[in-house]
């Protein structure tokens, strides 16, 4: 009776977890969060300055390369366009601008000057160089070639050291790499983030145990074991999702996981906790504290997103 009663309950469960699989396939392609490419400017000077990143590609999402119409030319003194952050003059010295590599200005580019940042955050060139352009020298500092390596991508540019007078405008300046960007994805804090979280879900879910009388030394270690294993296991594969995916698929993959670990912790309690509880217990109440624990959990989680989002 136990073993049967055990296949029904699985078998129940899979069937959620395949339901809420097709259900997280719904989702529109382009809902959500978008990928970005963030450049961050240390030691910059105030001079006028615009940046802007020139593409492997022609065009990506809406951006791409002006197609000799005057209407499509994006700059401010465009009345159709005038929201953008370059004037004419700025837009033609990038539009003529040519690079010896082949890579296209996509008519997008930001006053760093003034910010000490460009922030392409809606479909940037997987492929790029950081170009700089300072109008009243009417002189180019141009990068390397890098890559969108994440979801996010960071890189920092430390302009310390850089004699911009120096440089002139002319055909072959993208061999002449001036500007050197360095990765600057914040590594440490994501695995602290990730310490902290494991951390505070174990402590969610053992004082939930308490809750429901798990208080026999062997109950408590197999607890413990289970959820720091599942927990570990949960939260590293989250973080490779939202580090290759953002924030979106993080949720999804968040709600899909939960269930898949609360099936597999139910699964485990009902087969191992009979064995080692001196008190006999239904099945019924290993499943139910699996869910209530895993619930109170996630719902803490997403509470902590909205408060403490450094960690959560």
């Amino acid at each position: 009776m136990y073993k049967q009663n055990l296949r029904r309950f699985i078998s129940i469960l899979i069937c959620i977890l395949m339901l809420c699989g097709v259900a997280s396939i719904s989702v529109s392609a382009d809902t959500g969060p978008k990928p970005s490419v963030r450049i961050l400017f240390e030691n910059m000077g105030d001079e006028l300055c615009y940046g802007t990143l020139l593409s492997k590609n022609p065009s990506t999402g809406p951006a791409s390369v002006w197609n000799g119409e005057e209407d499509l030319a994006i700059h401010s003194d465009n009345e159709y366009y005038s929201y953008a952050n370059h004037d004419y003059l700025v837009w033609k010295a990038f539009v003529e601008y040519e690079d010896t590599d082949g890579y296209y200005f996509l008519q997008e580019s930001w006053k760093v000057s003034e910010t000490k940042k460009i922030e392409w955050t809606y479909y940037p060139p997987g492929s790029f160089k950081i170009l700089l352009y300072y109008p009243e020298r009417e002189v180019f500092v141009s990068s390397g070639i890098y890559e969108k390596y994440a979801f996010d991508t960071y890189y920092t540019v430390d302009m310390d050291g850089i004699d911009i007078s120096s440089v002139s405008y002319n055909e072959e300046l993208s061999t002449d790499e001036r500007l050197i960007a360095h990765e600057s994805y914040e590594y440490g804090v994501e695995i602290t983030s990730l310490l902290a979280r494991i951390a505070i879900t174990i402590v969610i879910e053992m004082a939930v145990a308490l809750i429901f009388a798990f208080r026999e030394k062997k109950q408590l270690l197999l607890l413990a074991g289970v959820n720091i294993l599942t927990q570990i296991i949960l939260n590293v594969l989250l973080n490779i999702v939202n580090f290759n995916s953002g924030a979106l698929a993080f949720f999804i993959c968040y709600i899909l996981f939960e269930l898949i670990v609360f099936a597999a912790e139910a699964v485990l309690y009902c087969t191992l906790m009979r064995k080692i509880s001196i008190k006999e217990r239904k099945i019924y109440f290993y499943v139910i504290y699996a869910f209530v624990a895993n619930a109170v959990s996630f719902g803490a989680g997403m509470i902590a997103a909205r408060f403490l989002p450094g960690i959560f």
